[in-house]
């Protein structure tokens, strides 16, 4: 779609002062797929030269917000952590085609903060922090449970830059359990619930998203009874937090939630109860 509001493209690596109508351009997958009538200038990053992903001395990851689909999902291939299933899973719930793949990134789908984004279910899952630059070249650090706060809301000041998502080494070392339901058989996800299970202290970790308006992260210290999990949802979840929208009703999703949090349990846990 042509953006006839837009008056210039700048290139991020020269700053200039941030202005009322700016707006960062990623991958451009979202920009471009509907009109944006109050942006005036779009500050390009795909020219930072930034790593996509990155192994850290500490065994931790760092994915670029400039990472593409395509780029993680090549790189998820190589990768020899227990919970690199988890990757390819999250990238292939974009049930999108290999245009969006290679255009996409990482930092534009948790910068969106819609439920269904998968990018935001794969870090948040993996106990992923959002590392944030602001105009005046303050960093913040905030975990991606708390940067994304609702449907289409996050913790991202005007001009504010999300730089990347690390991803720690405990994390990475999980065993994991994925679930995902749409209403259609290549449909966007209504539901979609990960587990992880810390290789350390053997603790569970329930992460929902799509279902709700933000993500939703329970963990279990001890190995939780069917009971323990049903009541953690329905307590850290309030009424209003159970999206809607035509991709499926606040029922339908609160209902396979909850199946799919048992299924997790059951499978992670080796558990009968």
């Amino acid at each position: 779609m042509d953006l006839n509001t837009v008056r210039e493209v700048r290139d991020a690596r020269h700053p200039a002062p941030w202005q009322p109508g700016d707006a960062w351009l990623g991958g451009g997958t979202y920009l471009f797929s509907e009109p944006q009538p109050h942006l005036r200038r779009l500050v390009d990053l795909s020219r930072t030269g930034w790593t996509p992903v990155q192994p850290l001395p500490d065994g931790s990851l760092e994915i670029a917000a400039t990472c593409t689909i395509a780029q993680l999902s090549r790189f998820a291939q190589g990768l020899t952590a227990e919970a690199a299933p988890l990757f390819e899973q999250c990238c292939r719930a974009f049930l999108a085609s290999f245009k969006i793949w290679n255009m996409a990134t990482v930092g534009g789908n948790l910068c969106n903060a819609l439920p269904a984004g998968p990018m935001i279910s794969l870090t948040a899952a993996l106990d992923g922090e959002c590392l944030l630059l602001a105009q005046d070249g303050a960093r913040r650090q905030v975990p991606v449970a708390a940067f994304v706060t609702g449907a289409g809301r996050k913790d991202l000041a005007e001009g504010e830059l999300l730089r990347s998502v690390t991803l720690p080494a405990r994390a990475l070392g999980c065993r994991t359990a994925f679930r995902q339901a749409s209403l259609y058989g290549l449909g966007r996800s209504g539901v979609l619930v990960i587990g992880a299970l810390d290789p350390v202290d053997g603790a569970l970790t329930i992460t929902v998203t799509a279902s709700t308006v933000r993500p939703v992260r329970l963990r279990f210290p001890l190995p939780p009874t069917a009971s323990a999990v049903e009541a953690a949802v329905a307590s850290a979840v309030a009424d209003d937090e159970w999206f809607d929208d035509i991709h499926g009703l606040p029922q339908w999703r609160r209902h396979m939630t909850f199946r799919f949090a048992e299924e997790i349990r059951r499978e992670l846990e080796g558990v009968t109860r």
